[in-house]
């Protein structure tokens, strides 16, 4: 779906005619970026509105896309908007001020992007509360289709990964594990979609993986044992690495701040490289449609069949990244609240002490 519409925006309207030249690069950044609408498939010229919400030099202002996506100055009491399709502020809404500049205003609007974040906590809260409501009514029974589906992937994901890597701690954080898990899932499989409600590359924006990722940071940080600190600025290793000059501490604190970088750089890469491969198989048609009917043709076959194969192939990285996510999440957050000798000996006296005699 996502080539097919590719090809509608690269063949559509005046592109197709000729008129204005043809720019592969405009094309895959636009697909791969943020609107103020979603997109018709097949009919590029046309998008589902959504609300612009933007606070301006004189107050709040809410109105739908559509009024300024098609090139439009729309006029909102004393106050005039529309979009730039040039310059620093190409592509987002500002206000044209009476003395001819224009001015950004703080843009609060519901974004393709925005909504789509909306969609995903939505399905992840219905798959959660399904299956959570089908044992309250069914107890012990096996819950069968989709939420069958979907307590397998619950399972898969506690039994296989946490429970073995946290062990008794696993309840404390199986339900941000888990919620990471789907959560990642579900946007991966709705940006290969290019429909409503699908089409936007949330896990191939940096700055959603980087909230991910610090999420895990604080949890592996916040919830971090003496033994986890220790190790960072004072670890088990001779002497000289630590004083005078602290070279091991300096390596562990590092570390500390690398791993959350490696967690966002993973998941931003993979998502972002699959679906500009996608998109860029499908451009080199329109590339040689120059080189005549022969070679389009051939080049549209091959193109096409390409595309479809990495489309397959990005379902299976879909579930893939997510997994791995929730696995690197789980080993990090476990060395952080691994205990020491000493702990471990303090909880067994605690544990001593609170039995009955």
């Amino acid at each position: 779906m996502l080539a097919l519409s590719v090809q509608s925006h690269a063949s559509s309207g005046a592109l197709a005619s000729g008129e204005i030249e043809f720019s592969p690069k405009e094309i895959i950044f636009e697909h791969l970026g943020d609107g103020y609408g979603w997109e018709v498939p097949f009919d590029h010229h046309h998008r589902i509105p959504l609300p612009v919400i933007l606070f301006g030099k004189d107050g709040f202002h809410c109105f739908m896309s559509s009024k300024v996506t098609g090139g439009e100055k729309y006029v909102d009491g004393d106050a005039t908007f529309f979009i730039p399709k040039e310059g620093d502020y190409r592509g987002k809404v500002v206000q044209l001020l009476p003395d001819g500049s224009v001015y950004r205003p703080w843009d609060i609007s519901i974004t393709k992007n925005v909504c789509e974040l909306f969609i995903a906590c939505l399905l992840v809260m219905w798959s959660v509360f399904a299956v959570a409501k089908w044992h309250r009514r069914e107890m012990y029974k096996a819950p069968r289709k989709v939420r069958g589906i979907i307590e397998s992937l619950i399972v898969f994901i506690y039994d296989g990964v946490i429970k073995p890597t946290l062990g008794d701690r696993s309840p404390k954080f199986a339900p941000f594990l888990l919620t990471v898990f789907f959560f990642i899932l579900y946007l991966n499989l709705l940006g290969l979609m290019v429909i409503f409600p699908g089409g936007a590359n949330l896990t191939g924006n940096i700055a959603v993986t980087m909230v991910l990722a610090i999420f895990t940071f604080l949890a592996t940080n916040i919830f971090g044992t003496k033994h986890y600190w220790k190790e960072i600025f004072w670890p088990d290793v001779p002497l000289w690495l630590k004083f005078p000059l602290p070279i091991m501490p300096i390596i562990e604190l590092f570390g500390v701040f690398t791993k959350p970088a490696a967690l966002t750089v993973r998941l931003f890469a993979n998502m972002m490289g699959g679906h500009m491969i996608v998109i860029v198989l499908t451009l080199l048609i329109f590339i040689f449609a120059a080189l005549g009917p022969v070679v389009t043709g051939a080049t549209a076959f091959v193109s096409v069949l390409f595309s479809l194969f990495m489309l397959v192939i990005d379902v299976l990285v879909s579930f893939i990244q997510a997994f791995v996510f929730t696995m690197l999440s789980t080993l990090f957050i476990s060395f952080g609240t691994e205990k020491g000798h000493e702990e471990h000996k303090e909880s067994q006296e605690v544990t001593a002490d609170a039995k009955p005699a």
